[in-house]
C-alpha cells in the first residue's frame, strides 16, 4: 500500500462528498431553518424579549449570512474526517467486498455504514431544527444519539467478523442476530425526552431533507474514492528490477 497516496486520495473524495453535503444542506435543508428561526423570532416578539425592529434584522440577516457561508465549509471539514474513517475501511475491506470494480464495492460499502451509523440511529433520534426541544437537555440527546451510533456500528463489526466463521446460509444468523440486537435497543434506549412544539409539517419536512442532505455524501464518497483509486491504484505495489 502507498500509504501517502491512499492519505491523499481519501482527504481529498471526503472533502469534495463534503463539500457537496455542505450544498445539498444549503440547497434543501436551509430553507426549513429558516422557517423554524423565524418561528422563534415571533415567539421572542410576542413575549417582548426582542423587538421587531432595523436593528434585529439587519443583525439577524448578518448572522444567518456568515452561518449559511459557513455550511459548505463545515460540510468539507466534517467530510474528510469522515471520509477518512470510511477510507480506512474500505483498504481493510475491499477484498471480501461484493463487487465487480471499486466503485460498486465502495457503494455497498457506504450503504452498510450509512444504515448501520446513521439511518438506524437517526429513527430512534431524529433530527429536529435547532429551535425545536429544550437547551438544556441538549447534552442528553447527544449523548444518547452518540450512544446508539457506537452500539449499532460496533455491533454490526461484531456481528460481521460472527459470520466468517459460517458457511452459506448460516451467514444470515449474524444478520438476524444484528438485527434483534438492534431492535431490542430501539424498545430499551430511553425516547427523546422533548416535545416537538412546532408545526410538524415543518418538522418532518426538515427530517426529510436532512436523510436526502446526509445520504448525498454516503452516495458521493465511494463514488469519488472509487474512481480514484481505480485510477492511481495505491494497493498496487511499485517494483524496481535489480540487475
Amino acid at each position: 500500500m502507498k500509504t501517502a497516496l491512499f492519505i491523499i486520495l481519501v482527504l481529498v473524495s471526503g472533502a469534495i462528498a463534503g463539500l457537496i453535503h455542505g450544498g445539498a444542506n444549503l440547497v434543501l435543508v436551509e430553507p426549513y431553518l429558516d422557517n423554524a428561526i423565524n418561528i422563534e423570532n415571533q415567539n421572542l416578539f410576542a413575549s417582548g424579549e426582542e423587538k421587531d425592529s432595523p436593528e434585529f434584522w439587519i443583525e439577524y440577516n448578518s448572522y444567518r449570512y456568515w452561518q449559511k457561508g459557513g455550511q459548505v465549509l463545515a460540510g468539507a471539514i466534517l467530510g474528510t474526517s469522515v471520509g477518512a474513517l470510511f477510507g480506512i475501511v474500505f483498504a481493510y475491506s475491499r477484498k471480501v467486498l461484493p463487487g465487480s470494480n471499486n466503485v460498486k464495492k465502495g457503494l455497498i460499502l457506504a450503504g452498510i455504514m450509512w444504515l448501520t451509523i446513521y439511518l438506524l440511529p437517526f429513527l430512534k433520534y431524529p433530527a429536529n431544527p435547532p429551535t425545536v426541544g429544550d437547551a438544556e437537555t441538549v447534552v442528553l440527546r447527544s449523548v444518547l444519539f452518540l450512544a446508539f451510533i457506537a452500539i449499532s456500528g460496533f455491533s454490526a463489526l461484531g456481528f460481521y467478523q460472527l459470520s466468517k466463521r459460517f458457511q452459506g446460509r448460516k451467514k444470515l444468523v449474524s444478520v438476524i442476530g444484528y438485527s434483534v440486537l438492534i431492535g431490542v435497543m430501539f424498545v430499551v434506549m430511553p425516547a427523546n425526552p422533548d416535545e416537538v412544539g412546532a408545526p410538524m409539517d415543518l418538522v418532518n419536512g426538515f427530517r426529510m431533507m436532512s436523510v436526502l442532505a446526509v445520504s448525498s455524501f454516503w452516495i458521493s464518497i465511494p463514488i469519488i474514492l472509487g474512481v480514484l483509486w481505480n485510477k492511481f491504484q495505491p494497493d498496487k505495489e511499485m517494483y524496481v528490477s535489480s540487475n
